[in-house]
């Protein structure tokens, strides 16, 4: 005879009133017949954001031991043969543990609350179900899948890796999102796409007009959930969920769940399967981090080190959009091929940036936290935040953008003066050590002579954009 309990924690969140219970509850030698199972889950609003747990406790007398079976593959998955292909074509062979974990249960039609660190595949985890559901019916010529993410990079990214695994058949997917031709925008929805994605804004926007139809949606992905609230996008997240069928299978996804997120999850998802892998606080184990304290006078030398040091694609995060164009073009003057990326350029500028840094013509990207979620570049081997994020969550987030799916990458931050201790209070809040590094002050990088600067080492000139 043998008995089981599990207790299924979010995180690091703990319930004391019913730690000492559940603890008693595993001591007791009474217990339930075989056939009675009881569970309990507690309205995670009704919590602080320190305390927002969800509990799932069942018990059996004679339940056989439990046998977990690992996805190993893409192709044990119950998928069409098209789709298998698709995988294959692409060289999607293993899945990452989000992907092993969340996308059985999606291809079941339940809702699914994943929180993982950055990096870690979330965007394949939602988009295999969702393809996998669409091919089901594939006469269809409506609106049955909204993919919803907080900023235009992400949302152009997400597209992309749509159209590349959807079938022949299937309608191009709807890209809706600012700064790009509402024209083409509506008629692709017109032209029977049934996949939108979308960011809150612009949609919300095309719904006051009446432009898009949302009644027959039956999966809603809201990705990076938690940037979209910290982005202030919960008014228009409400109102497009409000335009949904309540019937739907919902897919959240996020880098943290935070008590926001736990509202949101707690309004819109029917007893969803809870996905958490690794410390959601903390960087990948296989980023290298380390910081440099320096006087600021000295802090565009260490960075011109670091670079000259580092043979890969860089990224270097600024607090401020003065601050970024600054930057980038110091880095263009002393012959690094660079670009920039913050709120103020041009849709066009931005995808020009991101194209260029992603196909190797740039070997450096200048960006403030706007693009700290929204770029997905797998071969990016050092992060530099050449100023402090705001808020210690931003650190993660940026950190994120290097030691992507398993791969090594490192993580340098500059600080002098008072960010010292702002770093220092950013180790306490994410329990992290952070070691710090001495540069060489002795050698310092030789100037660069600007008439001798290599012709594609310039700050490349962007449609619309005019340099004096």
């Amino acid at each position: 005879m043998e008995t089981y309990c599990d207790i299924v924690l979010s995180r690091r969140f703990w319930l004391r009133p019913l730690a000492s219970d559940i603890r008693s509850a595993i001591r007791s030698g009474s217990r339930p017949p075989a056939s009675v199972s009881f569970s309990a889950e507690y309205n995670l609003s009704g919590f602080s954001s320190t305390f927002a747990t969800r509990i799932s406790y069942a018990t059996s007398r004679d339940a056989p031991p439990r046998k977990k079976n690992r996805l190993t593959q893409f192709k044990d998955l119950p998928l069409s043969a098209g789709l298998q292909q698709k995988l294959a074509q692409f060289h999607f062979t293993t899945p990452t543990p989000v992907q092993a974990s969340a996308i059985p249960p999606a291809l079941e039609g339940k809702d699914v609350l994943a929180t993982a660190q950055t990096g870690t595949g979330k965007t394949l985890a939602f988009l295999i179900p969702l393809i996998e559901r669409l091919a089901l019916d594939e006469s269809q010529r409506r609106i049955s899948a909204l993919i919803l993410v907080p900023t235009r990079e992400l949302a152009m990214q997400v597209h992309e890796q749509y159209e590349a695994l959807r079938a022949r058949k299937a309608p191009p997917a709807a890209l809706i999102i600012g700064g790009m031709s509402e024209q083409r925008q509506i008629q692709a929805v017109r032209n029977g796409a049934r996949v939108v994605v979308a960011t809150p804004g612009r949609l919300e926007d095309y719904l006051s007009r009446k432009l898009v139809d949302l009644r027959q949606v039956e999966t809603l992905v809201l990705d990076e959930a938690d940037r979209m609230l910290d982005m202030g996008f919960l008014p228009s997240i409400r109102r497009i969920v409000a335009a949904l069928p309540r019937q739907r299978q919902t897919l959240c996804f996020s880098a943290t769940l935070e008590a926001s997120v736990a509202n949101l999850v707690n309004d819109y998802m029917s007893k969803p399967v809870r996905v958490a892998l690794g410390s959601t606080s903390k960087p990948a184990d296989t980023v290298e981090l380390q910081a440099f304290e320096v006087p600021q006078a000295d802090k565009a030398e260490v960075l011109r080190q670091l670079l000259y040091a580092e043979k890969g694609q860089t990224l270097v995060f600024a607090r401020t959009k003065r601050g970024t164009e600054r930057l980038a073009k110091n880095l263009v003057r002393d012959g690094f091929a660079a670009a920039m990326i913050h709120g103020d350029r041009s849709q066009s500028q931005r995808n020009g940036a991101l194209s260029g840094f992603e196909d190797g013509k740039f070997q450096v990207l200048v960006a403030t936290d706007v693009a700290s979620r929204g770029i997905h570049v797998d071969n990016v081997a050092h992060v530099i935040n050449y100023d402090l994020p705001q808020i210690p969550e931003d650190f993660i987030h940026r950190v994120g953008r290097t030691g992507r799916m398993g791969s090594a990458g490192r993580a340098s931050t500059l600080v002098s003066g008072a960010e010292i201790g702002e770093l220092r209070s950013i180790e306490r809040a994410l329990k992290l050590k952070i070691a710090r590094k001495q540069i060489n002050r002795d050698q310092r990088t030789p100037a660069r002579v600007l008439q001798n600067t290599l012709p594609t080492r310039t700050l490349s000139r962007m449609p619309g954009e005019v340099f004096c």
